[in-house]
């Protein structure tokens, strides 16, 4: 035949032209397959709508002002209060007298403070409350609420556990809490989670009903495999955008109980975001001294808006679905 080499005239033993491949089982079941990385995808997919680099911008300039520039200033709010020339000026008028400076492009408040300068320092307070609160309750809440949707004896208890508490007022119990004690930082803290967790561990408890009895779950407890491990290793994976989502609502509405609470006299003693709206709602009525009252609702409100959008984005892109 045409096609046919004649291998001879090459001079090769069988050794150096033929090699005998053996058969090996192990390779043989190994499917070819591009790595996967999950927080790997879930990052390329957030950052692949320009949003959330925008959004993300935004939030990282807040943070910054929030807790970094409080570091470089030196602020204290009464050291005009004497002052009266220094009390309720207009952004124009402050820096006629104390020059054109960032900490006056706001004007000064009631004691003659610069309303730039307190509203970053009491948000470092606002904000750091919330993150401490949210971080508590959201591991009290995916770890209870984990064990409490799997278990079903653990389901009766916490059950009516959840009635009881769930029929008393939360602002009320927080409220008392807070007149009981004192107002200081971690007295609203404990006010906060001493029952915010429960709400978040029965949310995660109706997530949790929803697969436990999906039959990978079965075959794990047919195998003897302990419930903890089942729940931690089975169940939560599966629900980190549920979690991640529900987080993003978390840091925002405690924003906004702290603003409620220092609106009703009920807040932190210090110096916050809700304290400062709550002594400047008069000013709002004044012509000129409506950047004492504007401007922190404007923090809170950017800050809650931020933070949400982005949680809400990361929730969704830790949706192993979007990561096709």
């Amino acid at each position: 035949m045409e096609n046919t080499i004649d291998l001879s005239k090459y001079d090769l033993s069988d050794e150096e032209l033929f090699t005998v491949i053996k058969h090996d089982e192990t390779e043989s079941e190994k499917i070819t397959a591009p790595r996967y990385s999950y927080w790997r995808s879930v990052f390329r997919v957030f950052f692949r709508k320009k949003i959330n680099w925008i959004v993300l911008g935004i939030l990282l300039v807040l943070l910054a002002f929030t807790y970094i520039y409080p570091m470089c200033v030196s602020f204290d709010r009464f050291a005009n209060v004497r002052d009266e020339t220094s009390k309720h000026l207009t952004p124009s008028a402050a820096m006629q007298k104390y020059g054109y400076t960032i900490h006056h492009i706001l004007g000064t408040g009631a004691s003659g403070e610069a309303t730039f300068d307190a509203m970053w320092f009491g948000s470092r307070i606002s904000l750091s409350l919330a993150i401490v609160c949210a971080l508590i309750n959201m591991f009290l809440g995916v770890l209870i609420g984990a064990f409490w949707g799997f278990s079903k004896k653990l389901d009766l208890v916490m059950t009516e556990v959840r009635n009881i508490i769930a029929n008393v007022p939360y602002e009320l119990l927080i409220a008392v809490l807070v007149l009981v004690l004192n107002r200081g930082f971690w007295t609203m803290v404990f006010a906060l989670t001493v029952t915010g967790w429960l709400g978040v561990a029965y949310f995660i408890r109706t997530q949790v009903i929803i697969i436990r009895d999906r039959e990978y779950n079965l075959a794990s407890r047919c195998l003897g495999t302990p419930i903890g491990r089942i729940a931690t290793k089975n169940i939560l994976p599966f629900m980190t955008s549920v979690i991640v989502t529900y987080a993003a609502l978390e840091i925002p509405s405690y924003i906004g109980f702290e603003v409620f609470l220092s609106y009703i006299g009920m807040g932190l003693s210090d110096l916050t975001l809700g304290r400062m709206i709550s002594e400047s709602q008069s000013a709002m009525l004044v012509p000129g001294w409506g950047f004492e009252f504007w401007s922190p609702v404007a923090v809170s409100a950017i800050l809650s808006i931020v933070l949400f959008v982005v949680g809400q984005n990361l929730g969704d892109a830790s949706d192993p679905r979007t990561h096709m």
